[in-house]
Parts: structure tokens; sequence; C-alpha cells
């Protein structure tokens, strides 16, 4: 597996992970920030982006392709940043190879099985014919009798590109409808001991107080911090924020 990837500035690695549905770039500024400080290292993941297309999605899979990736830039071990499923992804990763991780950081997300609540997503993208497509307007347009939020669309959006003449997805939908059981599952059971911070927007319903036993028994000295009037994207809502939590935690 050859990821495609964004690495800038230095200092000790730091590896950043989006989320479902995205790329690096969903976290551009943020990594554009800690860049001043750090070797940010941040791949488009398996089915997303510029990566590589598969048959199978799932959590050992995508840790084993990070693990890939740091061995062919010789990293013996980095702290790790991951947003939504992206959080999901280093939790496994943490939590199956933990010699190669030296911190964790979760945005937003529980090391849980969630129900699934990409339906309408998933539909929108299946009835848009691409062939049909004249621009990216027109695309936006056609979402919108099926999505309503202008910021969903905006973000889904951000996949489709031109070539040749026609319209494209960067993201594999089709697999990662196929294989969405495996995104909404949990990690790995295991244990990681070393320090991990959870990053949660106050507004958003996916990390609860009812998952922080399942938090514990994977990650015992996990700690929380809660960003008000944010969502489930407090990088993005937040960013000055979000950036002065990270390098509070991030200082050695």
């Amino acid at each position: 597996m050859q990821l495609h990837y964004h690495r800038s500035g230095q200092g000790r690695p730091l590896l950043v992970l989006h989320g479902l549905f995205g790329t690096w770039e969903n976290l551009g500024s943020s990594v554009k920030a800690l860049a001043n400080d750090w070797d940010v290292i941040a791949p488009d993941l398996r089915n997303h982006g510029r990566s590589p297309h598969t048959e199978e999605h799932s959590y050992p899979q995508m840790a084993a392709d990070l693990l890939e990736l740091m061995d062919q830039l010789q990293l013996g071990s980095v702290t790790l940043l991951g947003h939504s499923m992206g959080g999901k992804v280093a939790m496994e990763l943490a939590l199956t190879y933990p010699d190669r991780v030296e911190k964790l950081i979760v945005v937003d997300i529980a090391p849980v099985e969630y129900p699934a609540h990409h339906t309408e997503i998933f539909n929108a993208i299946r009835s848009l014919e691409l062939e049909q497509l004249s621009s990216r307007s027109e695309a936006d347009k056609r979402l919108s009798s099926q999505i309503e939020n202008a910021s969903v669309r905006s973000f889904l959006l951000k996949n489709l590109y031109r070539e040749e003449g026609a319209f494209r997805w960067r993201a594999n939908f089709d697999l990662l409808e196929s294989d969405y059981a495996k995104i909404a599952a949990a990690p790995t059971l295991g244990q990681f001991r070393k320090p991990t911070l959870f990053i949660k927007g106050a507004n958003s319903n996916y990390l609860l107080n009812e998952y922080q036993d399942a938090v514990l028994e994977r990650l015992p000295v996990a700690q929380l911090k809660i960003i008000k009037d944010a969502g489930h994207w407090p990088h993005a809502e937040k960013p000055e924020m979000f950036l002065r939590i990270l390098r509070s935690f991030l200082q050695p």
C-alpha cells in the first residue's frame, strides 16, 4: 500500500488522520499551524483522496497501511492525531502497535460501534449520474434535493474532480458503502497506557458520557477536553481553541 501523503515542517513526527469521505486537506489549517513545531505527515487513507482504492476497508488494514508508511519514512514512533474515522484508525494503531506510538489524540469519536447514520449520503451519491454533469454547481444543485445542509454538500463535493472531461469521485463510495459495517465497528480490544487526549465538540453526539467505560477500558489514562460551541468538526469550527488544546498536550 502506497498511501498518498502531505509532509511539512520539522521536529518530532506527528501523523494526522482525516475522517470518513475526507482527505488530508480537511485538516489542512491545523497541519499548517502544527508544522511550525512538528514534522507533520498527513496521509489520505485507503479509498480516500489520492490514495489507492482497495477491495476491503477495515481498521486493522488501515492501521497496517500506516505502519507501512511509517516504515517507508523510517519513523520509529510517532504521535497520532485522528478525527472521526481517522480517530478510530489512530486508536487501532495505538492498541495494536503501542511501541510505535508516543502520544494519541482522538477528535470527537469513541472506541465503540456506532449505528448506521450515513445512509442519506450514500443514497445521494449513488443517485448522482456523473456522466450527465456539466459543472460542480450542477452537482451541488442535484445533491441539495437529498442533502439540505450546504456545508455537508460542500464537504462531499471536494471529492469531485474532472479527468479527461468527465467527473469522477476520489473517494471509493461503492466500497465504503459495502464495508460500512467495518467503518462503524469498534477498534481492536487491547490497551494503550501512554498519554491520550480526547477532544469533543460540545454540540456533537459522537463522544457521549455513556461511552466512558469503553474509552477507559482501552485507554485507561485518557483525558478529555470539550470545546464549547463546536460540533463534530471542532478543528474547523473553533480552530484557535483546538490548536491551543493540542499545543498544551503536545508539549514535552
